[in-house]
């Protein structure tokens, strides 16, 4: 019997609408993002009622999560948020225009922040006003484990610990899961849900606001490695967006 997994990345956010670098930063939905979120009338219309939801700390997940199930889920399912699906820590360019970084270092090590999967942006101060130390919401980790920057390397170390144990559960105790994140936390998850290379995951692009579907055997690995996308012209209108990010 297949398991099934759905990921979704949450609507267009404030800065997704002003190509700005998010993070661990929060932005709000924008109105097409709310719109975005409801395609939780694709999960329902492909017959799929998620008994698991997990979300990330962020309140752009979030509020796509509550959209969601408010529109898609026939129940009331248990939503567990966490810091491991975070999207990846920006440091110090963390609400900066990706246009004006791009511009500023020029475009290849401004591609190589973006879609490396072992450099990291430079890291801001354990002093700086929005270091997550300060943030009461990551109040109970440990200082070690709190980011100032990550690269893709560093999201996939805290997000497989989460899957393994959280998301993974689920899955095996037969519920249909949604898992509503980020960017960059869906694409560590993707790298280890299909095992792919850091070379294969730095083309891997992520669309706002559209459900993936993944079909899991018992073992939890993809009958359909790289998974469906419920509307696939959505999907790859999504991808080009992404690509383009930080030209425009």
């Amino acid at each position: 019997m297949s398991r099934v997994l759905v990921l979704l990345r949450h609507g267009e956010s404030t800065a997704n609408a002003d190509d700005v670098f998010g993070g661990w930063l929060d932005f709000p939905l924008t109105n097409r993002g709310r719109d975005q979120a409801a395609a939780g009338r694709l999960i329902r219309n492909a017959g799929i009622d998620p008994g698991a939801v997990h979300t990330s700390l962020l309140t752009r997940a979030m509020d796509t999560a509550d959209i969601v199930v408010a529109e898609a889920l026939s129940g009331n399912p248990p939503i567990r948020r966490s810091w491991r699906l975070n999207e990846r820590h920006y440091g110090a360019l963390q609400g900066r225009r990706r246009s004006d970084v791009r511009r500023e270092f020029g475009p290849q090590i401004y591609a190589d922040w973006r879609r490396s999967y072992h450099l990291a942006p430079p890291a801001i101060g354990a002093d700086h006003p929005e270091h997550p130390r300060r943030d009461p919401r990551y109040a109970a980790l440990p200082a070690h484990e709190l980011p100032a920057t990550e690269s893709l390397a560093a999201v996939r170390r805290r997000l497989v610990p989460y899957w393994q144990h959280a998301i993974a559960a689920d899955l095996a105790a037969q519920h249909a899961t949604l898992v509503v994140a980020h960017g960059n936390s869906l694409r560590a998850l993707c790298m280890h849900l299909d095992g792919l290379t850091p070379q294969q995951v730095s083309s891997l692009h992520i669309p706002t606001g559209v459900p993936l579907r993944y079909d899991l055997d018992d073992a939890l690995t993809p009958l359909v490695r790289g998974g469906v996308y419920l509307d696939p012209g959505r999907a790859a209108a999504g991808i080009a967006e992404v690509a383009g990010e930080g030209t425009r």
